[in-house]
């Protein structure tokens, strides 16, 4: 720009200087002077116009040139910000890697855990059988005595052999109890370990690397690419929330289940990192009244997102399937939560689906009965020996007392104040055979089951 300028100004200084002596000698001179003189103010202007122009290009140019710099700039910082993202991809990839064999390492220890369990329930199952044939032959033995035919001293050694057999038995639910637990931390290892195999996978890795480079891309203009793959789970019959997690459901909400020769129906399942537990009793807040008719507990009622009861006919298919443990959850007006566990046996609709129990585990005193048959009544139809009074009874239970454990009962919006609104069944209870009546704010009955199928 200098160098033009530096051209065209001796020029115009010459055309300037001539214009000068030309309207001082304007008298003197002749008409070719003149026409002298107007080419060359033509030609001065022609070139203040070639310079004017060649300065605004050069400013033009200028910016372009600036806008260059700023898009290499941040080309640059982009190309920065792309290389850290991999290294912490690879980064990450190594974590991936050391947990995965830490899990792997896990995995076997398990399994190993998990043979020594299972030689430990065999040898326990053998020795239960040898304790039945023990039992067989003491039965004998007691016929006999009540016969008159044996001293005392046997009788004394049949009651020592039989706890005996009992605490046996204890401790053989106790296994199996820990064997399920045990199965089911491999198979949530194994989970563990395929999804970070699939995490692993160099495809996986490129894919991260280009999603990256596409926004980077983006950022700069260019054309944003993204591919999504769309995958439908198969759908397949379950029988209850357990083949729901072993399809490889993991989060909690209603499914479709059809139990052993029933029709399907809808459950509520509650999905853990675990296992997978059967809702079939909520109550949280008093919005679904549970003061039923005997129809109605038959076929269920209520919304499974909130307050419900299953149905005594579904209850009943799911049970008949497989052994399950019965999970009963409490909650007090102070927050507090304790439960309770039972292996149970549930009978049909001609014994008024009679419950059965035996509590193998909980942090709060059973509040049923135990090995003793109970039969579930409703305000109109009630199936044991129990009178109580109307207003002292209220919704469908397998009752054992007029004030006694009720996890159906009328739903109170705050603790029950007065003896009066207790006598009066206002409330949802639990209570031992020979403790308190505990007040419940909010229950929950599930089941899950006891999957032994590895033992068969």
């Amino acid at each position: 720009m200098n160098l033009v300028l530096i051209f065209i100004f001796p020029l115009v200084l010459s055309a300037t200087e001539k214009d000068e002596s030309a309207y001082d000698s304007l008298s003197t001179e002749s008409k070719s002077r003149f026409a002298m003189l107007d080419d060359v103010r033509i030609l001065a202007n022609g070139l203040l116009q070639l310079g004017h122009g060649l300065k605004d290009f050069v400013h033009k140019t200028k910016g372009q040139i600036n806008e260059i710099f700023q898009k290499l700039n941040f080309f640059d910082k982009s190309v920065i910000d792309l290389s850290e993202q991999t290294n912490e991809i690879r980064e990450k990839e190594e974590e991936l890697k050391e947990t995965t064999s830490r899990l792997q390492v896990n995995n076997e220890e398990l399994k190993n855990i998990s043979r020594k369990i299972h030689s430990q329930v065999e040898n326990l199952l053998q020795d239960k059988i040898q304790l039945q044939a023990k039992v067989g032959s003491l039965e004998e033995k007691l016929f006999q005595i009540t016969q008159g035919t044996t001293e005392g001293q046997e009788s004394k050694e049949i009651s020592s052999l039989k706890n005996f057999v009992e605490q046996q038995d204890l401790n053989i639910r106790r296994i199996l109890k820990v064997v399920q637990e045990q199965h089911m931390q491999l198979d949530h290892q194994n989970i563990q370990i395929k999804d970070l195999e699939d995490k692993l996978s160099p495809s996986d890795f490129q894919e991260s690397a280009k999603s990256v480079l596409a926004i980077r891309r983006s950022r700069t203009g260019s054309l944003y690419l993204s591919n999504s793959t769309d995958g439908m789970l198969e759908q397949n019959d379950s029988r209850d929330c357990n083949d729901i997690y072993n399809r490889g459901e993991r989060s909690s909400g209603i499914y479709t289940i059809r139990p052993n020769g029933s029709m399907a129906f809808d459950v509520y399942c509650e999905i853990t990192e675990d296992n997978a537990n059967t809702v079939i009793q909520r109550r949280i807040d008093g919005s679904v009244d549970f003061n039923q008719t005997w129809e109605t507990y038959l076929n269920g009622f209520g919304e499974l997102t909130g307050e419900f009861w299953l149905g005594l006919e579904k209850i009943h298919a799911i049970s008949q399937q497989a052994d399950y443990m019965l999970h009963i959850e409490l909650q007090d007006w102070k927050e507090n939560w304790q439960f309770a566990e039972y292996m149970f046996i549930l009978g049909n609709q001609d014994t008024s689906y009679a419950l059965q129990l035996s509590q193998v585990s909980g942090n709060i005193p059973s509040g049923l009965p135990e090995q003793k048959e109970l039969p579930f009544s409703t305000n109109d139809r009630n199936s044991g020996d129990l009178k109580c009074p109307a207003e002292r009874f209220s919704g469908g239970w397998w009752n054992t007392a007029c004030s006694g454990t009720n996890l159906n009962g009328k739903y109170m919006k705050q603790k029950p104040r007065t003896k009066l609104d207790r006598r009066r069944g206002q409330g949802i209870y639990w209570k031992s055979e020979k403790g308190r009546l505990y007040s419940l704010k909010s229950t929950k009955i599930m089941l899950y089951r006891m999957d032994l199928d590895s033992f068969e």
